[in-house]
This record gives C-alpha cells, sequence and structure tokens, in this order.
C-alpha cells in the first residue's frame, strides 16, 4: 500500500499523522525543552543574524519559538497564518524589509513542519484537512482553498487532497463504533468550528456525509473576550483623549486589533504605531497606551498568548483562576471566574448553537436522530462548550477523546480509503 501523509495544517498547531505501507499509523512527535509532542506550534520567527551580516534568518515550530525568546526584540514573530487565508485584503507583509506573501509565509513552515516529521516520502499520497468555514467575517473559502493548496504547491508537495477536519475527525472516532450510527462530530480548532453530520456503517458502505456547517470562530475568539475584558482595559480601552476642547473615546480599533492573534503582528506598521501615538499624547492617562505601543513594538503577544491561554484552559477545571503578565512596567494581576468567563463569550456560544442548528438542517435531520456526538480540539474541553451538546443532544451520548490528534489520524484513514478504491 502507498504510503500516506494525513496532515492537520491548524491555526495554532499542527500534527502530521503516518501511514506506512503496511498500514501502521504512527503520529510524528516534535522536541520541544527536552520533552517529545505530538503537535508542531503554527508559527514563524524572523530575525537579523548579525554575525552574518544581517542576513535574514527564520525558524519554524518550537524552534522559531525558542529563537523568539532568546531575544524578543530583536525579533518578528508570525503567529495564525492559518486565519488570514479567506481575507482578499491581506496579500503580504514585509519583515525586515523584504515582503512575503500570505502563501510564501505559509510553504515556509509547512516545509519546516514535513522537514521535522523526517521529510516523508515525496510520492506519499498528502491528505490535508480544511474547515467548513474558514476564519472571517467575509471569509471567502474559495480564495482560501486556492492560497492553501499554492502554499503546499510552493512548499514541493503539489499533488495533495483536502477534506474537511470535522469528517477526518469523524472517521477517526469511527474506527471505535461496532454498528452502524449517525454522528455529530464538532472539531474545535483554533480560528474556526466545524460540524459534519456523518452515516458510518463499519459493514457497509463505510462514512456518509450527511450535513455540514461551521463558523469562523473558536479557541481565538474566547481568548479575545478574556484580552478585551481583563488586559484592554488596562491598555487605555474605555478611556478618551482630547481634541479641541471635545473628548472622544480612544478608537476601539486599537483594541480589537491588539486582542486578535492574527492581527497582533500587522500592528507594528509606523503608521499605526504613529496613530496610537497621536492619541496617547492627548490622552487622560497617555502611560495606558504607551504600554500598548511598548507591547506591540517588544512583540510580546507569545507572552500574553500564553498567560491568556492559560487562564482560559485553568477555568475548564476550576470555577475561577488568576491572570498574571507583566511587560516592561505593564503588569496584570487579576482574578478571572468561570461565571464571568462564560457570560463574555456568551455570544459566540450563541453563534455556535446556530452552526449546529444549520447542520443539522443540512442534514435534514433533528437532534433526536443523532446517535452519537463527538467532539475533539482544544476549545472542546471548555465547560461551557461542552454544555452545549450535552443539552441538546443528552450527556450520555457526548464523547470526546483526541483533542489534538483526531483529525491528523482521520485523514490519514481518509487517505487509505483512497487507495483502497
Amino acid at each position: 500500500m502507498t504510503a500516506i501523509i494525513g496532515l492537520d495544517f491548524g491555526t495554532t498547531n499542527s500534527v502530521i499523522s503516518l501511514l506506512d505501507e503496511e498500514g501502521r499509523s504512527t503520529t510524528a512527535r516534535f522536541a520541544l525543552g527536552g520533552e517529545e509532542l505530538e503537535v508542531f506550534r503554527s508559527v514563524l520567527c524572523f530575525w537579523a543574524d548579525t554575525a552574518r551580516g544581517n542576513a535574514l534568518r527564520h525558524e519554524a515550530g518550537p524552534a522559531a519559538i525558542e529563537a523568539y525568546l532568546e531575544d524578543p526584540l530583536a525579533s518578528r514573530l508570525i503567529m495564525s497564518m492559518k486565519s488570514h487565508l479567506a481575507t482578499s485584503s491581506f496579500t503580504e507583509t514585509r519583515i525586515f524589509g523584504r515582503a512575503y506573501s500570505l502563501e510564501g509565509l505559509i510553504a515556509l513552515f509547512l516545509r519546516a513542519l514535513l522537514g521535522a516529521a523526517g521529510e516523508p516520502a515525496p510520492d506519499a499520497l498528502l491528505v490535508v484537512g480544511r474547515p467548513v468555514r474558514f476564519v472571517g467575517e467575509t471569509a471567502d473559502d474559495a480564495l482560501a482553498e486556492r492560497r492553501l493548496r499554492t502554499a503546499f504547491a510552493e512548499a514541493g508537495r503539489p499533488a495533495l487532497h483536502l477534506a474537511l477536519e470535522p469528517q477526518a475527525a469523524g472517521t477517526r472516532f469511527a474506527a471505535t463504533l461496532d454498528g452502524p450510527a449517525i454522528v455529530l462530530v464538532g472539531d474545535f480548532g483554533g480560528g474556526t468550528s466545524d460540524f459534519s453530520i456523518l452515516r458510518f456503517d463499519p459493514a457497509g458502505n463505510g462514512v456518509t456525509a450527511l450535513g455540514h456547517a461551521g463558523v469562523g470562530i473558536a479557541g481565538d475568539a474566547l481568548d479575545y473576550r478574556i484580552i478585551d475584558k481583563v488586559v484592554s482595559p488596562a491598555l487605555g480601552k474605555g478611556d478618551t483623549y482630547r481634541v479641541m476642547g471635545t473628548d472622544l473615546p480612544v478608537p476601539p480599533a486599537f483594541f480589537s486589533n491588539f486582542a486578535h492573534w492574527h492581527r497582533l503582528s500587522m500592528m507594528r506598521g509606523p503608521k499605526t504605531l504613529r496613530e496610537i501615538g497621536e492619541v496617547a499624547r492627548l490622552s487622560a492617562d497617555p502611560s495606558k497606551l504607551r504600554h500598548l505601543i511598548t507591547l506591540i513594538e517588544d512583540e510580546a503577544g507569545y507572552g500574553l498568548y500564553r498567560a491568556v491561554s492559560g487562564a482560559k484552559a485553568a477555568l475548564s477545571g476550576a470555577d475561577h483562576t488568576r491572570l498574571v503578565f507583566e511587560h516592561e512596567g505593564f503588569h496584570v494581576d487579576a482574578e478571572v471566574t468561570r461565571a464571568d468567563f462564560e457570560r463574555w463569550i456568551a455570544p459566540e456560544l450563541g453563534r455556535m448553537a446556530q452552526a449546529i442548528d444549520a447542520a443539522l438542517a443540512d442534514a435534514g435531520l433533528e437532534a433526536g436522530d443523532v446517535d452519537r456526538v463527538f467532539l475533539t480540539g482544544g476549545t472542546s474541553l471548555v465547560p461551557a462548550v461542552r454544555r452545549l451538546f450535552d443539552k441538546r443532544f443528552g450527556a450520555e451520548r457526548v464523547a470526546g477523546g483526541g483533542e489534538f490528534v483526531s483529525v491528523a489520524e482521520g485523514l490519514a484513514l481518509i487517505g487509505r480509503q483512497f487507495v483502497l478504491q
């Protein structure tokens, strides 16, 4: 049998599952700080190497994080690249004076990811996941898919099959079933939440897709709420600045962009920093906006990201936690309760619920027709998200597992179906 690569390119993490010619399955593992992880962080770090005449260098994944932490002020960290795929206005960014297209950045990352996985055979069948709906209020899904294919071609892998991420997770879950079932699969990534309703018949036709729906919000959107409510007010959100004797609100766009990981690195442009500086000069409390400028200039987003995502994860197992973050005189030490967090994310929960309804409608089914529910992805561990499914389908029908690897493993299994056809 042909070797198969299942590749889950994620907003936050990426995973590779390999099926060899004998049908043996393994998940690629990556070294980080003496540990071996099944996930490869979807990040790039660029810096100018002074020892080599300021030659531009880059690393990806765990090595990118290590390079960034060595010298954050002299580095440029690129995160959440997948979140830009469906945005037609994003064509390129300049890094240390050099222009990079989005496809080019993703290609750099993919080459590093495949290299870290041991350079799987170039003739292996490659199956790559894509969300049902890409990120963005006006997301162009067709554009996103074309860009994704272009990035893989630039990375040296032009031949690939695309499969829906929730369908891949469902295919992996189907291996645990011993009889026919209609299964709703919820796949929660960093940028998207996707739902597929599938009919599994282990003894017959395998997997039949009945309906799909998705929404361009997930883990990053929940992180945004924590930043917006806890961090941004300490950076000037809600303050005023005075122009010609009139008090005006500090522009909310400063904080909307700052709180979205995939927009943060784009705020380092001179025009944006100059605008924030002008408002700071006229602000009632200039120090807050000056802290905002420092956080942007110093590329402090990764440290803030870790603190916020850590607080969110802690709330999955506790009623309250503390969000602690400090950088260059800016200090946050605030209690965050699960009750407050669930109130803040109510809009996102509502949109997820609408997407579940849309998947059922697309399949022409009612909630009672669903035999099992399988949830995967880190956001599925958030209690309020889990309750959406427990209330709708009954807790006894809801299961989870393989939160970070099930999509990649399912993609490889889908590849095996292609080979056997």
